[in-house]
């Protein structure tokens, strides 16, 4: 299997379901409220190792007690942690998600220590990233210590994977520059390039866009429908696993741990690649939680 390195955030996620979201002004009892590991970063780190690839993870906690909580659970996944860096005036970060019967859910997300770590800290871990084969990161982070990162990694000829999300319009050059795959979804994409992602035609006019910034491989997620690839050799849709979610989130989260785990660095497998992540989506979504619900290679074979 790979080693993945994972630099970004780290939450606590505190989860309330409902029957349905609420308007505006309304107030309406839950169903259940719990606790669980989040954060994107953290997501995708759990769902590689638990596709067994050897991961380490870059990024920050506070001095709380919701840091020494996230902390542990990532120790318990036996992931490596020597580069999460602990400071003393910041809070851990954590997401409020709201999930109704739909499974759809709605995330608000307080960064705290996420946006803390400088590239000053990635330097420290440049021989981590450098042994890797492949890094990943989100926007749940400090934008200058991705760029750092990425860039340490494409000299050391790393492959670097960006996930863009949450989503901004104006997501800097340097950073897409050093960027060899990118994986947004639809809403993602369409910010990207400013294309409507309506069907394979538009995914492949906003992969064309993306190219041209020199991003060698373009996967759009999209949802229930599964995902789009387009390299310069190859393009096509490789569909989602048909099931009844209950919980969407950490499904994307899911599927680039899993799939980056098992995926060559020549992209000679891609597809197969995805068609593996695409499973272990689908088992997520119906689970609740995040890292609660990712599951382990034995259960996506």
């Amino acid at each position: 299997m790979n080693t993945i390195t994972v630099i970004g955030s780290i939450n606590l996620d505190r989860t309330i379901r409902v029957n349905q979201m609420p308007k505006p002004g309304e107030t309406m009892h839950t169903k259940e409220i719990f606790s669980s590991g989040g954060g994107k970063g953290a997501n995708q780190a759990v769902a590689a190792k638990r596709s067994e690839a050897k991961t380490h993870f870059i990024g920050g906690i506070g001095n709380d007690e919701a840091g020494q909580v996230m902390l542990e659970l990532l120790k318990q996944e036996e992931i490596n942690v020597t580069g999460i860096l602990e400071f003393e005036n910041e809070n851990t970060g954590q997401a409020y998600i709201i999930v109704d019967n739909e499974g759809e859910n709605s995330i608000m997300i307080h960064a705290g220590a996420n946006n803390a770590f400088t590239p000053i800290h990635v330097q420290k871990h440049r021989q981590t990233i450098e042994q890797s084969d492949f890094l990943i990161a989100q926007f749940e982070s400090a934008i200058e210590s991705t760029i750092e990162a990425f860039s340490i990694a494409r000299a050391a000829g790393v492959t670097t994977i960006l996930n863009p999300a949450p989503a901004f319009s104006e997501v800097p050059q340097d950073l897409l520059k050093v960027t060899d795959i990118i994986i947004p979804n639809e809403t993602e994409t369409e910010i990207l390039t400013g294309i409507k992602i309506t069907d394979e035609v538009s995914m492949e006019q906003a992969a064309t866009v993306l190219h041209e910034l020199g991003i060698q491989v373009v996967i759009i997620t999209v949802g229930s429908k599964g995902a789009y690839y387009h390299t310069a050799d190859n393009s096509g849709m490789i569909p989602a696993f048909k099931v009844e979610a209950v919980d969407t989130t950490a499904a994307g989260d899911t599927f680039i741990g899993s799939m980056s785990s098992v995926l060559k660095k020549d992209f000679s497998n891609l597809e197969s690649a995805i068609r593996y992540g695409n499973k272990a989506s689908s088992i997520t979504v119906q689970r609740f939680g995040a890292q609660p619900s990712i599951p382990y290679r034995n259960e996506i074979m």
